[in-house]
C-alpha cells in the first residue's frame, strides 16, 4: 500500500500524466475543430497537434528540475531522454510514417490484381517539428504550474 501512495505522490510522475492527457484531449479538439467529428480514438492515438509525447517529457523534465535543481545530474538525464524522445517523433516515427503512406498505396495497387491484404500500416506515426515544439510547450507550461 505504501507503494501505491509513493506512486500518488509523486508530482513528477503526475505532472507528466496531466500534460500527457491534455495534449490527447487537445488532439480530439483539433480534430473537432477541422473535421467537425469527434473522434475519440484521438485520446490514445499518435501523431498530431500537439505532439503528446513532447508534453509528457517536457514536464518530466521541469518538474526533475523544480524537485532535484536545475543543476543536477539527474535533470542533465531527463533533458537528454526528452530531446530523444522529440527528435524521434519528428524525426524517425515521422519518416516510418510517410513510408507507411506509400507501402498503403502500393498495397492498393496490388489489390487491384486480386491480392487481398487484411490491414493497412499506421501513416499517423510521428510529428511535424511545430507539433513537437507546440507540445514541448504545454509540457513547460503544465509542469511549471501542477503543485
Amino acid at each position: 500500500m505504501q507503494l501505491i501512495q509513493a506512486i500518488w505522490n509523486n508530482n513528477v510522475l503526475k505532472a507528466a500524466v496531466v500534460a500527457w492527457f491534455i495534449a490527447q484531449l487537445l488532439k480530439v479538439i483539433v480534430v473537432l475543430i477541422q473535421s467537425r467529428k469527434l473522434d475519440f480514438s484521438r485520446l490514445v492515438g499518435s501523431g498530431g497537434m500537439p505532439s503528446s509525447h513532447s508534453a509528457f517529457v517536457m514536464a518530466m523534465c521541469v518538474k526533475v528540475g523544480e524537485t532535484v535543481g536545475y543543476d543536477s545530474p539527474l535533470f542533465g538525464v531527463a533533458v537528454v531522454i526528452g530531446f530523444i524522445v522529440m527528435y524521434d517523433a519528428a524525426g524517425v516515427r515521422r519518416a516510418a510514417g510517410k513510408q507507411a503512406a506509400v507501402l498503403n498505396k502500393i498495397i492498393e495497387e496490388i489489390e487491384n490484381m486480386d491480392f487481398h491484404f487484411e490491414e493497412r500500416l499506421k501513416e499517423l506515426l510521428g510529428h511535424t517539428p511545430v507539433e513537437v515544439i507546440a507540445g514541448a510547450l504545454l509540457g513547460i507550461v503544465i509542469g511549471l504550474i501542477f503543485c
